[in-house]
C-alpha cells in the first residue's frame, strides 16, 4: 500500500503546477514522510532553512518513564531546493523574526482539507484508484523509497517518528520493482 517510484514521480510533477500552497503542501508530504494531522501543525519557527531540517512534532502518544505524555519532535532533511520554495511561497524567514507569525501553521487547513488535496492532485496524476491513492500511500512510499536507496533503518525510524524500529522493518519488505532495484547494488 504504497506509491512507488513512478508514481511518486508523476505526484510531484503535478503539485509542481499546483497554487503555492497546495505544492508546498504535497512536496512536504512528499519530502518528510510525514502525516497530513503532522502537516497542519508545522510553523515557520519549525523549518531551518540553513540546516536544511523540517521539525515535525508527532502526533503518537508517547509517555516518558514515569509514564508521563511527551512531545516528540523530530527533524527530517529535505532538499535544498524545496527549502527556497517553501521560503518563497510563504514568507517563513521573515514570519521567523515575529512571534506570532513563527507559532502560526503554515497550512491552516484541516488534516480531512489535506487528505482532499492530495487525493485531486493523485487523481490528477493518474494514480489508480487504490487504497495507496491517499497521504499514507504517499508516507510509506517515503519509506520504501528511503529504503531503495539505502537510507539505514535507524535513521529512517528517526525520519518517520517510529517508537519501534519494528514498525521501520516493514519498509524493508520491499516488493516488485523496488525489490529488484535493491538487489541490483548488490548484484553489482
Amino acid at each position: 500500500m504504497y506509491l512507488n517510484a513512478e508514481e511518486r514521480a508523476a505526484f510531484l510533477a503535478v503539485a509542481r503546477k499546483q497554487p503555492a500552497r497546495d505544492r508546498t503542501l504535497c512536496e512536504t508530504l512528499h519530502f518528510t514522510g510525514c502525516r497530513p494531522s503532522e502537516l497542519v501543525e508545522i510553523t515557520p519557527a519549525r523549518v531551518d532553512l540553513s540546516g536544511g531540517t523540517i521539525a515535525i512534532r508527532s502526533l503518537k502518544k508517547r509517555k516518558d518513564t514515569n509514564a508521563v505524555q511527551k512531545v516528540v519532535y523530530r527533524a527530517v532533511p529535505v532538499p535544498p531546493d524545496y527549502l527556497d520554495t517553501l521560503n518563497t511561497a510563504h514568507g517563513i524567514r521573515e514570519a521567523q523574526k515575529l512571534r506570532k507569525l513563527a507559532a502560526a501553521p503554515i497550512w491552516p487547513l484541516s488534516r480531512v482539507r489535506v487528505w482532499q488535496i492530495v487525493k485531486r492532485i493523485m487523481i490528477e496524476a493518474g494514480i489508480a484508484d487504490a487504497p495507496h491513492r491517499s497521504p499514507k500511500g504517499l508516507r510509506h512510499g517515503f519509506g520504501i523509497n528511503a529504503t531503495v536507496n539505502g537510507i539505514p533503518l535507524h535513521m529512517l525510524q528517526k525520519w518517520m517518528g517510529h517508537a519501534q524500529l519494528s514498525t521501520t522493518a516493514i519498509y524493508a519488505d520491499a516488493v516488485g520493482k523496488e525489490e529488484q532495484d535493491i538487489a541490483s547494488r548488490m548484484w553489482g
